[in-house]
């Protein structure tokens, strides 16, 4: 087998989605005049994606043999001493994110077909989510900082073009504009820390920059007696609590469930939230000398992992359970990257890419199936009307919380015994966090599932458009104010009904739609089974991920690990497990057998409900503090700056000394000839006496 990859085969799986993106984007629009209808767009952005899909596996095939790749595809230009290319590196890292991508990504473009087939932007549509599979393939198969950035830029672009897809309705515009402000933070700090980099390593290219490692951690930050490696690791990491939405840069997430169902599944769950992740595992050689950095990000994540699931709770919107759920397990992976498990990290990234995909494309058919109402509280006994939505999403839902032999357990409990392991500054709290984690993560995803798949039949009826407590679910949890539908045909039409009328039934979703469950629900059940010995104490990561000396975890991991069905019947007798089944039994209880438990709880503990109903007041916290010392700094600079010192004195004072002294000249011109002819004498008068000394010299 060759040891170096085609380069040529490479550059195909990127620009095969974007080929795609430019028939159904150009060609499908009224750009060039809609020249080609539906299934030609549809067709093309699918091939495309299913030829990444297929190199993208054959890659990671040879990968897998021991062939690699990393070289300069293009040279854009040079600038002194520095390289701007596009270039690739291929090793096992970004072999599974390409395979990750392009499989999620292809199983989204079949489910579109169905989901979106009554919008007026389905072409549209095709177009920006493969142009969103070729800017992360970009960034995942990127082999310097430029393309990364480049990558990185990209795919928030596009995230920002489908969260206001629907860009007739005001929420959706919020909500994009909120996704693109928050990353701005982020990638602010991110090229902050790409440029510190670059400034002291002259370099942009990954491996050059490694190599540099030891004399950049020897270095300071000029004017302080901080170390610039834990600098420029800390704005790093920035970006990617940004563009992977960890805590206080998380708001925007849940807001971006304002566009359709599919790119929820294929952006915000499995693959650009994500990018972050990838990106701080891709830095272990730089992130490995710093303590410090390390620890910045363990807590973050373990706040995240823990306050986010607790949010997750009271949420009725169908979509953003699921929302809340992806954040709190981003924080997961981030805890992970802080104790120095990179490994681990990137396996629950690919584990979690699969269940949670599964999930939001789950709801999507749910939410088909009840004619676009998204509130849980008006569904209930779906089970027997939507079989393979019930079956596939019961299969997610069991990943997610940690079932043994199902993928998530495999990854979580690693990240559980990662934490455990380290000690690191903050571990003991990511300990505590990610305990309490794996009981709220099951309350609150079992909590949706009996209220949408079980129980009474609540269809048909008043919908909850007001926070009063009507269903079963109510008393814990009260609308939040989302209940709009999530079907682009009905967005233009204000009075359209959504959900099921008196008499209706919900119906299976078709083929196109249930397929791609079908399909994810497999890896979700059996990939963690499958890689973990591989990914985590075998040599697939070998030379890819760095671990230092000082940070033994993954050592320790693998002395206590004996096989994955060994790693299954160990946790029968673990702390997880049962914090896991104890989830589900507590919110089968209040749900289903005792609905008067969370209406007391709610009555006793209304103030925390209000907490968690404002989202920790982060938003408003925002809202007053950064929007509105913006809006006051901006009315200063208008008031001061423009009014007064622009227009007020610059234009209209200059404007006043003018006329002043244009008032001044006219007092002269009084038009009588002997008035000059006296100022011609007192001019005289003063030239003579002027020029008197020098004619005595």
């Amino acid at each position: 087998m060759a040891v170096t990859l085609n380069p040529n085969l490479l550059l195909a799986v990127p620009l095969a989605p974007l080929a795609g993106s430019a028939i159904a984007g150009l060609l499908g629009t009224q750009f060039f005049g809609n020249v080609v209808g539906r299934k030609v767009s549809h067709t093309a952005t699918i091939l495309g994606v299913l030829v990444a899909f297929i190199l993208s596996a054959m890659t990671l095939n040879d990968v897998i043999g021991g062939a690699s790749y990393n070289g300069t595809v293009y040279n854009w230009m040079t600038v002194g001493t520095i390289k701007l290319v596009v270039g690739f590196q291929i090793d096992a890292l970004s072999a599974m994110m390409m395979c990750v991508v392009t499989f999620v990504s292809l199983m989204v473009h079949i489910y579109t077909i169905g989901y979106m087939a009554e919008d007026e932007g389905y072409n549209r549509f095709f177009a920006y989510i493969s142009l969103f599979t070729f800017s992360m393939l970009m960034l995942v198969m990127s082999n310097n900082f430029l393309q990364l950035f480049f990558g990185w830029e990209a795919v928030g672009l596009v995230s920002y073009l489908l969260i206001g897809f629907w860009y007739t309705r005001p929420t959706a515009i919020v909500a994009n504009m909120k996704a693109f402000l928050v990353n701005r933070v982020g990638d602010f700090g991110f090229i902050l820390g790409i440029g510190l980099l670059l400034a002291y390593a002259g370099s942009m290219d990954y491996k050059e920059v490694f190599d540099k490692k030891q004399q950049l951690a020897a270095l300071t930050l000029p004017g302080t007696d901080w170390a610039l490696l834990t600098v420029a690791c800390i704005c790093l990491f920035i970006g990617a609590m940004g563009k992977s939405a960890q805590f206080p840069l998380h708001v925007w997430l849940p807001d971006s469930m304002e566009g359709p169902t599919p790119i929820s599944a294929l952006i915000h769950a499995a693959t650009m939230v994500t990018a972050g992740i990838f990106m701080v595992t891709r830095m272990s050689p730089l992130f490995e000398l710093s303590d410090t950095a390390l620890s910045f990000i363990l807590v973050i994540g373990s706040i995240t992992a823990l306050f986010m699931g607790f949010l997750g709770i009271i949420q009725n919107d169908i979509k953003r359970v699921v929302a809340y759920s992806t954040l709190s397990q981003l924080g997961y992976m981030t805890v992970a990257l802080g104790a120095s498990a990179y490994s681990v990290a990137v396996f629950h990234l690919m584990t979690h890419a699969f269940f949670k995909a599964l999930l939001f494309l789950g709801a999507g058919s749910v939410i088909i199936g009840m004619h676009h109402d998204q509130d849980i509280r008006n569904m209930g006994g779906l089970r027997k009307y939507m079989p393979i939505t019930w079956i596939t999403s019961l299969l997610g839902s069991l990943a997610l919380i940690g079932t043994p032999f199902f993928s998530g357990f495999y990854s979580k409990d690693s990240i559980i015994e990662a934490v455990g392991e380290s000690h690191l500054w903050g571990a003991g709290f990511a300990n505590f966090a990610v305990l309490a984690g794996v009981f709220v993560t099951a309350f609150y995803s079992f909590r949706m599932y009996f209220l949408v798949f079980h129980g009474e039949e609540r269809f048909g009826k008043a919908h909850h458009d007001d926070h009063h407590a009507h269903a079963p679910a109510a008393a814990a949890a009260h609308d939040d104010g989302h209940g709009h539908d999530d079907h682009g045909h009905d967005d233009h039409d204000d009075h359209a009904h959504h959900g099921l009328a008196p008499g209706q039934k919900p119906h299976e979703s078709p083929f196109v739609v249930w397929f791609p469950l079908a399909m994810l629900a497999i890896p979700s059940v059996i990939i963690g089974y499958l890689a973990i010995g591989p990914m985590l104490y075998g040599d697939f990561f070998k030379g890819v991920i760095t671990f230092g000396a000082n940070h033994p975890v993954m050592e320790e991991l693998a002395h206590e690990f004996h096989g994955p069905v060994a790693m299954a019947m160990h946790a029968l007798t673990s702390l997880p497990l049962w914090l896991a089944i104890s989830g589900v039994a507590t919110s089968y209880y209040c749900y289903m057998i005792n609905p008067r438990v969370p209406a007391w709880f709610y009555e006793k503990f209304k103030f925390l409900h209000t907490l968690l109903e404002n989202k920790y007041y982060m938003d408003k916290f925002n809202e007053t503090v950064f929007a509105g010392g913006a809006r006051l700094l901006g009315n200063g600079l208008w008031t001061v700056g423009d009014r007064t010192l622009i227009d007020g004195l610059l234009v209209n004072g200059s404007a006043k000394v003018v006329g002043w002294f244009s008032t001044l000249t006219r007092l002269a011109q009084t038009g009588y000839i002997y008035h000059y002819a006296f100022v011609m004498i007192l001019g005289i008068l003063g030239f003579l006496i002027y020029f008197l000394p020098f004619w005595h010299a």
